[in-house]
């Protein structure tokens, strides 16, 4: 690591990026009502423009490891911003049903990009506490997801849903200029990434445990932010707003838990915090299965929350340690496990609530962190050899 570089401008971009991410992942779904009636789309068009979004992220997470590789993060994180800033300015003013799905598609491919980017940026610059940078970097994440629905909130009457999705938009813009202005680690593989490379590490048994621990904690946290208000309707009496409520309860309890890993990770070794994590989402899901009032449900969330809260930053430092001259590509790898992982199981958690009822999203719930506590184990048994 070239010593001569200024951290703090590198982590600020990583920041950025990762807040960039957040406000990406909620805002086709706080627009979805604004974009129904604008282009009278029925529920077939509209799921199918949604299922645009995380084919595009996933072909972002896919592509950015061997780039950032090859020729740096600089280069990585601008065409992301770029291409999310296009996403921006399409999602609010696109003419046509047909440009508005390349829109989405370009909004994609730069989250994934940028998320993948900015975490293998993290785990790079951080000589020592990798985890604990990286669950601080989460914090960024939530920030984003929070915000976008309290800007859409504060701003819906007095300007319309275009104006605002076009207005954040210029945040990506900035992004886009301050990584044109930083001075980010050289790469660490001119020459490039080759097939083999590639596939010496789809062959290296502790990285296919933490993809496949990441499937189950991005299977966790998707079926969580999708399902989580229906389930609530259906159980308790309460009003969508109410529900939404909740969710958001969820969110910031995981954001308060990467606060508190970012101090406590630099103390206590991730195998701790890992089982720790278990036990926490234990105790939200059966809160949640028992609970027969609204306030005990929101504790079961905020508590699941907590417990998802430490899967990626304590996996990923993982993968920065073991596989440093090819951070890149190792955790494109490991984070499209993960999507593919949510992609999937979230469209399996549709066809169980369709076929034997929503509450089958607690028994999804335990079936996930089952899976998380046995991959743990096995991470664990790995990293002792």
């Amino acid at each position: 690591m070239n010593h001569m570089i200024s951290n703090r401008p590198v982590f600020f971009s990583a920041y950025l990026g990762m807040l960039l991410f957040g406000v990406s992942l909620i805002t086709l779904g706080s627009i979805a009502p604004g974009l129904q009636s604008k282009f009278l789309l029925d529920p077939i068009s509209f799921g199918t423009l949604f299922s645009i979004l995380p084919f595009g992220i996933l072909s972002g997470s896919l592509l950015f490891g061997p780039f950032a590789d090859k020729y740096g993060y600089k280069i990585i994180l601008v065409l992301s911003g770029l291409s999310m800033f296009a996403g921006f300015q399409g999602i609010a003013y696109a003419s046509s049903l047909a440009l508005l799905k390349v829109c989405v598609f370009l909004f994609g491919l730069g989250s994934g990009a940028i998320n993948g980017a900015s975490n293998a940026l993290v785990a790079d610059i951080s000589e020592t506490n990798k985890s604990a940078n990286l669950s601080l970097l989460g914090v960024f994440f939530a920030i984003g997801a929070l915000g976008m629905p309290f800007v859409l909130g504060l701003l819906e009457k007095k300007f319309s849903f275009e104006v605002i999705v076009a207005s954040v938009g210029y945040l990506a813009f900035l992004g886009t200029v301050l990584f044109l202005v930083t001075r980010f680690p050289v790469a660490k593989r001119s020459h490039g990434v080759s097939l083999s490379d590639v596939s010496t590490l789809l062959k290296n048994g502790f990285l296919m445990l933490i993809g496949f621990f990441l499937f189950c904690q991005s299977s966790f946290e998707a079926i969580v932010n999708n399902w989580t208000t229906t389930f609530l309707l259906d159980k308790i009496s309460i009003s969508t707003r109410e529900a939404l409520y909740a969710l958001s309860m969820y969110v910031v309890g995981m954001a308060i838990m990467r606060l508190i890993l970012g101090r406590i990770l630099k103390q206590i070794e991730g195998k701790t915090i890992m089982l720790a994590s278990i036990v926490l989402l234990v105790i939200g899901c059966l809160l949640m299965q028992f609970a027969s009032s609204y306030y005990l449900s929101v504790a079961g969330l905020v508590i699941i929350g907590a417990g998802l809260a430490a899967g990626f930053p304590v996996t990923l430092g993982y993968v920065g340690d073991r596989f440093a001259t090819v951070s890149g590509t190792a955790f494109s790898i490991v984070i499209s496990m993960g999507l593919i992982g949510s992609m999937v199981i979230n469209y399996l958690m549709g066809w169980m609530a369709k076929q034997y009822g929503i509450h089958h999203l607690i028994t999804m719930g335990f079936v996930l962190t089952a899976s998380m506590l046995i991959f743990s184990l096995l991470i664990f048994q790995k990293i002792k050899t």
